[in-house]
């Protein structure tokens, strides 16, 4: 068997897109995943499969969450050592404030031009790091008040995209490890 993460785009926010995490633990099991586990209520999934790839896994999961609930939900699938990397490597710490730190999951890496324009702009006192498939992003204000939010990297990059906070990711990877 296999762990991955799912990390779910867009649910349980605002009153939109509910899903109950008991609901969908039960379906994911139905599904074909084992040992599935969420935490908290935005759509964070660790689970097993023994013989799908990530891209399959999250394929599979968006049709079952259109099909259950009739709502179109984007799905990134991570493998733990993908998650390692992010953990190992945030330019922003130690000197920056951890419950002040996402990290922006892209589907896909951006198209060169497209992040040289973000590039020029100045939004200090926020301030991003594109690495790979990912962006640490550190907001002094917190998210809520974050001017380079999720849909503004979507925008910018045309890319689908999902945050997650720095404790977020932390103990999504712990719980691979359980």
């Amino acid at each position: 068997m296999r762990t991955y993460i799912a990390l779910l785009r867009g649910i349980n926010v605002s009153g939109q897109k509910k899903i109950k995490m008991a609901d969908l633990r039960t379906h994911l099991s139905s599904w074909g995943f084992s040992e599935v586990q969420t935490y908290i209520q935005s759509g964070n999934i660790v689970l097993q499969d023994e013989e799908l790839a990530a891209n399959q896994i999250a394929k599979r999961i968006h049709q079952g969450i259109q099909s259950a609930y009739g709502f179109d939900v984007p799905v990134m699938v991570l493998a733990p050592e993908y998650l390692d990397k992010v953990l190992a490597n945030n330019p922003f710490l130690p000197e920056k404030d951890p419950k002040r730190l996402y990290v922006t999951f892209l589907s896909n890496p951006p198209v060169p031009e497209l992040l040289d324009g973000l590039l020029q702009e100045d939004y200090s006192p926020e301030a991003f790091n594109l690495v790979e498939k990912h962006i640490y992003f550190f907001s002094p204000s917190g998210y809520g008040r974050a001017k380079m939010n999720n849909n503004f990297f979507e925008k910018k990059l045309k890319v689908e995209a999902t945050t997650r906070n720095w404790r977020t990711v932390n103990k999504l990877r712990d719980m691979c490890a359980a």
